[in-house]
């Protein structure tokens, strides 16, 4: 008898980052890692540390995510320093949005949630741990494809990647719903996915939605708001079939971004699933207006970025004079003979201006996260 490759679903808030640094604590040869957004410092010690036991680590990072450029280049040369190999993602997408780990080529994390506190600590998210070597396979050759930015061709129905094979394997996976659906998706917006939904509806399926379902209509049910933040995409097809990736069911991420899932059947890890789902649609409410919920968030990320250019302002305007400095440092470098012609106005003006950018980018980051936070009901630190 074949034995049954093990699955394992992580559950956040609550498994925290631990999971990841054991991981890459055991690694023997090499740790691949796929970065969207980053900032826990412990993950980031155990690959400098692997590095130095002599594990080949891997990094890509993504070419951009809103607002945060300058925290990836900053990861980026920390990484670099520490001896980790750095790729970043091409540029030939909309976004790379992809989160996931690979140990040894035997071990596959993929992720819907992103490698930060925020999602890992206050957000409702989902990770699966699996052996199954076509997927630990596949997930190699798209982490090769992409950090050589060469094309990916899709070579299993059931390790989902957009804008490859998305659409084409979430259609079919919903099509085979025969008694239920447990979903959780951001929105739901895709008119094609849609129609798919309203056709399972019609024939008898029941469908739950905790996030968002856009222009539900008289067919599809109303979606529920989570009881927390929300950053995971998942569905659980009659209670054996689950997905969990980093792709929304609307149209951009499906055709235009690269977002990574997994289709799997393990009842332990589908059970968990299904037992989370159920107790955050005891605790969800009805969902907003999507319009409503559109404009306060436009509304919240203008009040973000005027705050943040407020303070990088005054922040540059106290800068002390910085020529000084330069000059000192240069003649360290140089020796004391040096002389050391600079322009000292152009200097000032340079340092003070990425300073300000600096400043306003952090200070933005912080608080559009601190609001979303707010707003979902939990607790600005």
């Amino acid at each position: 008898m074949k034995k049954r490759t093990s699955v394992k679903c992580l559950v956040q808030p609550g498994e925290g980052a631990a999971p990841l640094v054991h991981a890459i604590e055991r690694a023997k040869k090499s740790v691949e890692i796929v970065i969207f957004r980053f900032n826990r410092r412990e993950i980031e010690k155990a690959l400098a540390e692997a590095v130095i036991r002599g594990v080949h680590v891997h990094a890509l990072i993504a070419y951009t995510n809103r607002g945060g450029e300058l925290r990836l280049r900053d990861l980026e040369m920390r990484l670099l320093a520490a001896g980790v190999t750095v790729s970043r993602t091409d540029n030939d997408l909309v976004r790379y949005h992809g989160k996931l780990m690979i140990i040894d080529r035997r071990v596959l994390y993929l992720l819907a949630f992103n490698f930060t506190y925020l999602d890992m600590e206050r957000t409702r998210s989902f990770g699966v741990v699996t052996t199954n070597r076509k997927h630990v396979a596949e997930a190699a050759r798209l982490f090769d494809a992409d950090t050589k930015r060469k094309p990916y061709s899709a070579g299993s129905a059931t390790f989902i990647v957009s804008p490859v094979n998305a659409r084409k394997q979430l259609i079919a996976f919903l099509q085979k719903a025969r008694k239920e659906l447990l979903i959780y998706d951001p929105e739901i917006s895709d008119p094609e996915i849609a129609r798919v939904l309203e056709a399972r509806v019609k024939a008898g399926v029941e469908l739950r939605v905790i996030g968002g379902l856009k222009d539900a209509g008289t067919v599809l049910p109303a979606a529920k708001k989570s009881p927390i933040r929300l950053h995971t995409r998942t569905i659980v097809r009659d209670g054996t079939w689950a997905f969990v990736g980093s792709q929304s069911l609307r149209t951009l991420e499906l055709d235009a971004r690269r977002e990574v899932g997994l289709m799997f059947r393990d009842p332990q890890a589908v059970g968990r699933l299904v037992k989370t789902f159920e107790e955050d649609w005891q605790g969800a409410q009805p969902a907003v207006q999507t319009a409503a919920d559109d404009e306060v968030k436009e509304v919240d990320q203008i009040a973000a970025a005027k705050l943040a250019k407020k303070v990088a302002k005054a922040v540059a305007e106290e800068l002390p004079p910085v020529q000084p400095v330069i000059e000192l440092t240069v003649r360290e470098l140089a020796g004391k003979a040096a002389e050391v012609d600079l322009n000292h106005r152009e200097v000032e003006e340079s340092v003070k201006q990425a300073v300000h950018d600096a400043v306003r980018q952090v200070v933005r980051d912080y608080v559009e996260e601190a609001v979303e936070t707010q707003s979902a009901g939990g607790k600005v630190a």
